[in-house]
């Protein structure tokens, strides 16, 4: 579970995000949207424990600054947007980093690690690309190797910052519905931030509007968005239309 209140973070002397509140139960969710600047991906990286904030942020009960870092990451694992990969690394070695909250300092990773990653990437369908380099794989496929990392780490906290931006609406579908098997599957709870406001309304069991760093809105897709908040927060015209799992987001032209 996550918990945060009163979350405030400044960069460079700038107030990013301004005295959010938010709650992801167990098993839950969570989408972050709102437009470009609004602080979606700075009070994720609050949450998960990576940049310094004020207010408070628990995970399970427990706040994020009190845990030491191997636990935390045993706790909570994060995707990046666009993560560093070190030029050359095979897939295999770079699940592998998921288990190095397991490893002892100068040790190194035991057969019940190695196990651990291979059950991860074979549940992804990766585990036929273990010996090839990452930069040698489509889109779609590195992005279920950056999901597997996450989820060698056993945590049962997810934070996801646009798991989708780089990917064709083909890949976007096929790493959503993964990460919703999967969360489904080991109780996972997930808090993502994404731009595309119709896939985040169709996945999503809550949203959480940001705009200039505060909440605005929240509450289920059908509840954020509507025609009223996207003007007002994404100076745009829409018109929504009602969908099969969640309300679908249509710009119109003035």
């Amino acid at each position: 579970m996550i918990s945060a209140r009163d979350l405030r973070v400044r960069l460079d002397g700038n107030l990013i995000v301004d005295g959010v509140d938010l709650d992801v139960a167990r098993g839950e969710w969570v989408m972050v949207i709102g437009p470009n600047g609004a602080g979606k991906s700075t009070a994720l990286r609050a949450i998960g424990g990576l940049l310094p904030f004020t207010g408070r942020v628990e995970l399970n009960g427990r706040p994020v600054d009190t845990l030491h870092r191997r636990e935390r990451a045993k706790t909570i694992a994060t995707v990046n947007q666009t993560p560093t990969v070190p030029p050359g690394m095979r897939v295999l070695d770079y699940a592998l980093l998921g288990r190095t909250p397991y490893i002892p300092p100068l040790g190194r990773e035991s057969a019940a690690d190695l196990a651990a990653v291979q059950e991860v990437l074979e549940s992804l369908d990766v585990a036929q690309f273990a010996g090839r380099r990452l930069e040698t794989l489509s889109g779609g496929e590195r992005q279920r190797v950056f999901l597997a990392r996450a989820l060698a780490q056993g945590a049962g906290i997810l934070l996801l910052d646009e798991p989708t931006s780089a990917l064709d609406i083909g890949h976007q579908q096929e790493v959503l519905e993964l990460i919703d098997r999967l969360r489904a599957e080991r109780g996972l709870t997930v808090l993502a931030t994404m731009h595309d406001l119709s896939v985040a309304g169709e996945y999503a069991d809550r949203m959480v509007l940001l705009a200039e760093g505060a909440v605005v809105a929240a509450g289920t897709a059908r509840e954020v968005l509507t025609e009223e908040n996207l003007a007002k927060h994404y100076r745009v015209r829409v018109r929504i239309i009602e969908g099969e799992h969640g309300p679908l987001v249509v710009p119109v032209r003035g």
